[in-house]
């Protein structure tokens, strides 16, 4: 029987997990340990699937290939975790799930947009404090705004066509405009579309030309009004500069579900430690101006049952013989 060793497996994955390999008659293990140290339990495997924010230590593509394993799956959409070079040095073929959902991640987008437009957190923080004056509150409304999207693909492709059914003027930059979307989005360059937009949403994939693609010389460009919602990698955004921006007032706001330093952070408990060992991300934290969420715009039923359905397929597939449908080259 086929055996597939899953790493990085979290309970509410086990359900999903468990119906594939009755489907399909397999034998499926998991753990919710880093595949670095999961390699105990390979013997007898077929092929492995993780699922990290932290690197792939180089050691493990030589034990994966001393025990017969041909390839190596993530299910997420990121394969940065990877040593690409050293996976196929080591005759491993790398997948990935590109789309598990495209529109979970939009949707989250266009919910905070709408909270920074409505000033929900200024309200948040008022009442909390048991302050109900309206000063400031007023609001735009979705049709009056103009959003800027950076990275206008699958997800911010999903994200323009909710904003422009809600008759949002939508703005993109991306280096490969999308002629299915020019009906809806008028693309421009990256300094018109930070100059014009009330929020900007950055929905990029993670590479070397998307490494601290803003910058405080971008945020300089924003309207002081203006707020950054970022669902996309946390890299893509020069942390220390987008602090600087929001406690000067050169941006309003910043809803953030990933940043730079989010590994050993986010998915934990940190209530002991009060992020000690983190004072970036406690600088957020403790910003009254910011969002902050633990990387979940994408996790909703939908994507989880098609991150574990589409790696498994990708897995099968190269086991039985056959090209993978999410290899990457």
């Amino acid at each position: 029987m086929t055996k597939i060793l899953m790493t990085s497996v979290r309970d509410d994955e086990e359900a999903a997990i468990k119906a594939y390999a009755s489907k399909h008659q397999i034998e499926i293990v998991t753990s919710p340990k880093l595949i670095q140290d999961a390699l105990d339990r390979l013997d007898g495997v077929d092929g492995v699937v993780i699922q990290q924010r932290g690197k792939v230590t180089d050691n493990v593509y030589p034990v994966l290939k001393a025990h017969g394993i041909k390839q190596l799956t993530t299910r997420t959409a990121g394969y940065d975790t990877i040593n690409l070079e050293l996976a196929h040095q080591n005759g491993l073929v790398v997948t990935n799930v590109p789309a598990y959902s495209p529109r979970s991640v939009a949707e989250f987008a266009l919910m905070q947009i709408f909270r920074l437009l409505r000033h929900t957190l200024v309200v948040d923080h008022r009442v909390a404090k048991a302050d109900f004056r309206w000063g400031g509150l007023q609001a735009k409304e979705i049709h009056s705004a103009t959003i800027g999207i950076i990275g206008v693909g699958r997800i911010g492709g999903t994200l323009a066509k909710l904003l422009h059914a809600l008759n949002a003027t939508v703005l993109g930059y991306d280096i490969k405009p999308r002629e299915d979307l020019k009906d809806i989005v008028e693309y421009t360059t990256k300094e018109d579309l930070l100059k014009r937009a009330d929020v900007v949403s950055l929905h990029v994939d993670l590479n070397p030309t998307s490494e601290g693609l803003l910058t405080k010389q971008d945020f300089a460009l924003m309207q002081p009004t203006a707020g950054l919602v970022n669902a996309s990698r946390g890299p893509v955004v020069n942390t220390t500069d987008l602090i600087a921006a929001l406690k000067s007032g050169e941006i309003a706001v910043a809803a953030l579900d990933t940043v730079e330093g989010e590994a050993p952070v986010f998915a934990q408990d940190h209530r002991a430690d009060q992020l000690k060992d983190a004072p970036q991300i406690k600088e957020l934290v403790d910003l009254p101006n910011v969002i902050l969420t633990p990387h979940i715009a994408f996790f909703t039923n939908i994507a989880v049952q098609n991150m574990v359905d589409i790696a498994l397929d990708d897995v099968m597939a190269i086991l039985n013989g056959q090209p993978a449908k999410n290899e990457i080259k």
